[in-house]
């Protein structure tokens, strides 16, 4: 019987772990990617071309890179914990090497339509479309993985900001924005609070005469530099972390993670305190902005009601005057031109089970790889989508309501790691290999811990999980101290345990005393 063949469109963070599960389950992959090379989002490039994703010169990740990795492929050891976009790039061919995708990926190729074919309800097959060289060919496919992202159309909306037109100054989108070089001595204002405005603001700060940083409802900001040093999801995300917030109320998690941020950073003095709670809204990641914002290089301002020819009039009624630059880091929309309207999106909201299927299909033979807005890593979500629909593709398929982009980190991770067959048994872990079983409750979830069993399972995981602290460690150990590196490595997690240990007894007595409260 002939292999399935599967279009992927993407060769970005989605595509490339799209590839590799289409392999996985002997089907015959064929990515198309409009650009020259592999990486999407990641690939730095200087200029931009319409529809597609772009990041500025500096950019570094807000994940680490054991809560990132492909989770049959750990980054080098040596590799920082949070990585500049260049060090990701090296990670993907790396990835690509290894397991010998690049044959399989047609460069500088366009889609241009997706359609059903003819037999669909029967077949389930597509007729697509694509474009290379201004040659168009038509193919057919059993199944279609788009991986394309969500950070295509850049969101502008000057209607909400009367007297732009007007504006003599420079204003553009922040995908525009690039490196710092052209701003020397300007007077500038970033429209927004995301990670893309902070990082833009700090950075332009350096070389700028004064950036103002102009927010409507402030925002968390989130250190990536967490307790004993540790990257902050190393220390959150973990299935210990996840049970207690299933058995205390969302007010007690929200009140400690608000303590927890205003005392490294008292939002309310720099204005920042936003009206929503931190579980309410993703929060903002920067280790820097407090530092920027105390010696006065960035200035926090409310909304701009108004622009004029030179200036900038605030909700609060305040003014600046002789702005050089505007820069509107305001999101992105997303769209499918290329599907001929089988998906609908309004306000960057979609119909789809799980996040992946149109429920509306006959036949489950399309999905949407990475989708999502998490607070966590996309890479390790979207392999699980992409494990979970190359199966799928293979096999049932159910019904469901829609869900919206936003999705619980690891109850997400956890739901399509059941579909696929690859949650870990943690009872069958206390059992067989305590170690492990430990280091999987109290240590942090990497994606490491869906390849142990099911599907897919790689004999590598067990090592990756038990020396995941080990590659946390060693590219900060640049200066070698007489303090024993094992010990230190492992402390933070012995603690975690032990307290996590004290809570779960005193959880179970308060319910023991509830119940005999009540007989």
């Amino acid at each position: 019987m002939a292999r399935k063949r599967v279009a992927v469109v993407g060769a970005g963070i989605s595509g490339l772990g799209a590839i590799k599960c289409c392999l996985e389950e002997d089907l015959e992959p064929t990515c198309f990617e409009r650009n020259d090379d592999i990486g999407g989002l990641w690939k730095f490039q200087k200029n931009i071309s319409e529809k597609m994703p772009s990041i500025y010169k500096s950019v570094t990740l807000n994940t680490s890179k054991e809560m990132m990795s492909f989770s049959d492929f750990p980054f080098p050891d040596h590799f920082p914990n949070y990585m500049h976009n260049s060090k990701l790039m090296d990670y993907f061919r790396m990835y690509v090497r290894h397991f010998d995708l690049l044959k399989y990926i047609r460069f500088q190729t366009n889609v241009q339509s997706v359609r059903k074919r003819p037999d669909f309800s029967f077949s389930g097959q597509w007729d697509v479309v694509v474009e290379s060289d201004d040659k168009q060919e038509t193919l057919v496919f059993d199944g279609i993985l788009v991986c394309s992202g969500h950070h295509t159309d850049p969101y502008l909306p000057l209607q909400s900001f009367p007297g732009i037109e007007k504006f003599e100054g420079c204003y553009f989108h922040s995908r525009e924005y690039k490196s710092p070089e052209n701003f020397v001595g300007k007077t500038i204002i970033v429209v927004g609070i995301g990670n893309s405005a902070v990082d833009i603001a700090v950075e332009l700060s350096h070389v700028a005469k004064q950036v103002f940083l102009s927010t409507r409802r402030g925002a968390w900001i989130l250190h990536r530099v967490w307790d004993h040093g540790y990257p902050s999801d190393i220390s959150l995300f973990t299935r210990f972390n996840n049970f207690l917030q299933k058995i205390v109320t969302t007010e007690m998690v929200n009140n400690y993670l608000e303590k927890t941020m205003t005392s490294r950073f008292n939002h309310a003095h720099y204005g920042l305190q936003p009206q929503h709670r931190p579980l309410s809204q993703a929060p903002t990641f920067s280790d820097d902005l407090p530092n920027h914002l105390i010696s006065g290089r960035v200035q926090v301002k409310p909304n701009v009601k108004e622009f004029t020819e030179t200036a900038a009039i605030f909700e609060d009624g305040s003014r600046e005057e002789n702005i050089d630059v505007v820069i509107f880091a305001t999101g992105y929309s997303f769209s499918f031109p290329f599907l001929d309207d089988l998906i609908n999106v309004t306000n960057n909201e979609v119909s789809l089970y799980k996040l992946v299927f149109p429920p509306e299909l006959e036949k489950p033979t399309l999905a949407f790889i990475g989708l999502i807005q998490p607070v966590g890593s996309v890479l390790t979500i979207a392999e699980l989508q992409s494990r979970w629909a190359t199966r799928v593709f293979k096999g049932t398929y159910v019904k469901t309501p829609r869900h919206t982009l936003q999705v619980n980190y690891m109850e997400y991770m956890d739901e399509i790691a059941t579909l696929v067959g690859v949650k870990p048994n943690l009872l069958v872990l206390f059992l067989s290999d305590p170690k492990l079983a430990l280091e999987v409750v109290f240590g942090p979830c990497t994606p490491y811990q869906y390849r142990l069993q099911g599907p897919g399972k790689w004999d590598g995981a067990r090592r990756a999980i038990l020396t995941q602290r080990e590659r946390i460690i060693k590219p900060l150990r640049t200066r070698i101290t007489s303090e024993d590196s094992g010990s230190s490595s492992k402390l933070p997690w012995l603690k975690v345990a032990a307290a996590g240990l004290a809570l779960l007894a005193a959880a179970l007595a308060y319910f023991r005393y509830i119940r005999h409260g009540d007989e």
